[in-house]
Order: C-alpha cells, then structure tokens, then sequence
C-alpha cells in the first residue's frame, strides 16, 4: 500500500469547481472541526474484464479498509470493535436494478459480522423493507454503490437510509436538502457502526432519477469506508471530473444541509484518504 494525503486543493480541482466546491466557503469560515476519517482501497483484480468480482480480493480490500479505519491489524478484532454477539445488526443495502448492492458485498459483510461473533439469525439484510426489518436493529452496516442522482446530485451513504422512512419521495423537493433528518429517525439514529460506499463500477452521468446506461460506468475498483456519512459522500462525489461537467450549476445540497445539521464533516479539511491499494 502507498500512503495517499487528500488535500483541501485536491479535492477541490477534482470536482471541477462544482458540489462541494460550492459548499465550503461557508465552512471555512466556521471552527475547525474534528477531522473526520476516510479509508479508500483499490485493487485492479477486484474484477474481471466481464465485471465478476474476485470475491477473495473483495475480501481483502474490505480487510483492509476497515483495519485501517478503526487502527488494529486483525479483521476479525477490527469488527469486534464495531458490533458485539448481542447486538441484533441490519445491513442496509441498495437493490436498484442496474446497480445493487453486489450478494459477494453482502456475503463477505456476513461473514465478517459472524466472525466477530454474531449469530447468524441475528444478521439481517434488506433495502426496501428497512423500515420494518431493520428498525429493530442495535447496530446498523450502510453500504451501497455510489451514482450519481438526478435529484440529489449523488446517491450515496446518505441516502440509503430514505427507505426507513415512511414516504421516500417526501424527501424530494429542493435538490433532496433534507435527507439528514432521516438520519434522526428512533430507527436509525446512533445506530450505523459503518458506512460502505462502493466504487466497484460508478455511474458518473444520467438524466432522470433512474437513468441508466453502461457507457457511464467505468471500472473504478475501489470501496470507501468511514464513520461519518457526510465525508465519505463528499470525497466520492470527486473521484470524477465528469461529476462536474454534467452537473453544472447542481449543488449537493443534502450535503452541506447534513454538515450543519451535525451529521458529518464536509470541509476537504476534516477528512484524509490514508491508504490506497491498486
């Protein structure tokens, strides 16, 4: 692995002065924040040339993020100290039909949960029935690939959690600015022990909210993790200068609205990028 700084200037020239650009002016002139931690880890054998995924390379680069995120060696130690046995955990996943949550993500996110010690019939994985099958849940695990979204500029962490709500489209209007407060909802507030955003292959450009065309998909083979939402959105939504080019005059706007609100950091100052393996 190479040791990779993201700067504020580097985060800033990706985005080609769009999103998140926008944003921080008013950021920058608030008190410095805790940095926030991010993990990106790429690996060119993540897929074949046909997009299966190694699923033994997938593993290793979820190893590797998370150890890195929470400062231990060990995989299996490194998700102990994100769940306990007792803990009834949710994996929140996304099963858009162009672009889901991979089943070797899901499997390998298992795998690691009963590794640390959770019954398996205390695992449970879903997307469109969270609000009843995960509500219950002690600890939640978001994960899902990144696009980009009509509406809300990008479809990230954040908005994974949409479908613990009772009306999803509700949090429509003005570019999806309120998509934070799902995130103080009984069902998922103080719940998520990690945030998985997938850059396996992103959707860099589509009109409409479920547009979909392969030519604006490209083997990116990476996967972010983090603890804050906010800052793992905001770096993913850089990691292509198309974003920019074909959202022009768009703001990420439930970005900056989830920053004020408390939920993460967005500030390029606050987040660093520590490890990448490709």
């Amino acid at each position: 692995m190479s040791e990779l700084v993201l700067t504020r200037r580097d985060l800033l020239k990706a985005t080609a002065g769009a999103a998140v650009a926008a944003l921080t002016p008013e950021v920058l002139a608030q008190e410095r924040p805790k940095r926030a931690k991010v993990v990106l880890v790429r690996h060119k054998d993540v897929l074949d040339t046909q997009g299966k995924i190694h699923e033994n390379v997938l593993m290793e680069m979820l190893d590797a993020a998370v150890t890195e995120l929470v400062g231990v060696k060990n995989p299996i130690e490194a998700w102990k100290r994100l769940v306990k046995p007792s803990d009834l955990v949710g994996v929140k996943s996304n099963v858009w039909n162009p672009l889901p949550t991979p089943k070797e993500v899901e499997q390998a996110i298992r795998k690691r949960l009963m590794d640390a010690g959770v019954r398996e019939d205390n695992i449970r994985i879903d997307d469109r029935g969270a609000r009843s099958t995960l509500a219950p849940c002690t600890a939640l695990i978001n994960v899902r690939p990144v696009r980009t979204h009509w509406w809300s500029g990008i479809g990230g962490c954040i908005k994974n959690y949409t479908m613990f709500t009772e009306n999803p489209a509700s949090y429509h209007p003005d570019a999806c600015s309120s998509l934070a407060k799902v995130w103080e909802l009984p069902a998922v507030k103080g719940k998520t022990r990690l945030n998985i955003l997938l850059a396996l292959t992103p959707l860099f450009h589509g009109r409409g909210p479920h547009h979909w065309d392969p030519r604006y998909v490209w083997q990116y083979k990476g996967l972010f993790v983090s603890y804050d939402p906010v800052a793992v959105d905001a770096y993913a939504v850089g990691i292509t200068p198309w974003y920019g080019q074909n959202f022009k005059g768009r703001q990420v706007k439930h970005l900056w609205n989830a920053h004020q609100r408390g939920l993460g950091k967005i500030d390029p100052e606050t987040m660093r990028i520590l490890k990448e393996k490709a």
